[in-house]
């Protein structure tokens, strides 16, 4: 079994992905900041299951901290899923950005120079903006247009940048709409159900009509794995259902499950949102053997169960 880094190990998907290690018998060092994007007890949430298990580690520390090379030592795997997410935001907030997407990247390059580690880490879908063919594939230009989007591409840059000059094995990842419990409170169906569940209207951005490729959280933490045991040094990889929906279709079908007839608001499209999202996950099915297995209806209705248990849970106790 091996020694495994996760950063931002308390957020959606990286505490998904931690409980999976542990859950596989590796040894896991979670590293979070717990910044202050959402509330941090909804991250203590996150990160309570992977507690339980006496081979995990939780370090709360900023990648540009003292002592990262010492919590790297001795890793096999790293993944590096910290970073400042969201579109919007980056449109004002880009110096927070940069500090954690771009210097904290390479503050953890630099500390796994030299170290014999696997080290995956996670892009976006960002990255391709609005391509001008759909599925994109892994060839097709970036051109992001967000700062976001642009932090992500530099992301991959100083990946490769590492790899070409220090032979650091590093396999890119592009996360396609990621759903399922614990999603971000920001993120759209999370939004979709708190307003919902308060009998308040959904603001959807533009017609509705825009195409999504949303990607079940554990397809996501699968295909992760999957790269740290045989993805292409050097390499990237879609990872998507690659079965976009429109998202009024996705609505439809959160409306079924959550029993209700959901209450729609059109607003404008917001500055940086791609228009749509369709993946091609050839190459992850080829060099990963990807697969996703999640249908929309099935993770809608694990995240709808896991965000009734939260606001169930105060009164519980």
């Amino acid at each position: 079994m091996r020694r495994v880094l996760v950063t931002g190990a308390a957020g959606f998907i990286g505490s998904h992905l931690c409980e999976a290690l542990l859950a596989d018998g590796h040894s896991v060092v979670g590293l979070d900041s717990f910044t202050a994007h959402y509330a941090r007890a909804s991250k203590e949430n996150n990160v309570a299951r992977a507690r339980a298990y006496d081979d995990f580690t939780l370090v709360e520390s900023d990648l540009c901290d003292d002592g990262l090379a010492g919590i790297v030592d001795g890793c096999d795997w790293v993944f590096h899923l910290a970073a400042r997410p969201g579109v919007r935001d980056s449109w004002q907030d880009f110096d927070d950005y940069v500090h954690s997407n771009i210097v904290g990247t390479k503050a953890l390059l630099d500390a796994c120079v030299g170290q014999p580690v696997r080290f995956v880490y996670a892009s976006s879908s960002s990255v391709y903006g609005n391509a001008d063919r759909l599925p994109v594939d892994e060839t097709m230009a970036l051109r992001p247009i967000s700062p976001y989007g642009s932090s992500k591409v530099m992301t991959e840059a100083m990946a490769g940048a590492y790899a070409a000059s220090s032979g650091l094995a590093v396999v890119g990842l592009r996360y396609f709409t990621v759903y399922g419990p614990r999603q971000r409170p920001d993120m759209g169906v999370s939004r979709f159900i708190e307003a919902t569940t308060e009998g308040r209207e959904i603001s959807v951005y533009g017609d509705g009509r825009q195409l999504r490729d949303f990607t079940y959280v554990g397809d996501i933490v699968a295909a992760s794995v999957a790269a740290a045991e045989r993805g292409t040094i050097g390499g990237v990889y879609n990872v998507a259902s690659g079965r976009p929906l429109p998202l009024l279709a996705v609505l439809d079908t959160l409306g079924e499950v959550m029993g209700t007839q959901l209450r729609l608001r059109f607003d404008e499209t917001q500055r940086g949102d791609v228009r749509d999202t369709h993946a091609s996950i050839e190459r992850a099915r080829a060099e990963l053997g990807y697969e996703p297995t999640s249908s929309l209806r099935d993770g809608l209705a694990r995240q709808v169960a896991e965000a009734d248990g939260r606001r169930q849970a105060p009164a519980a106790a």
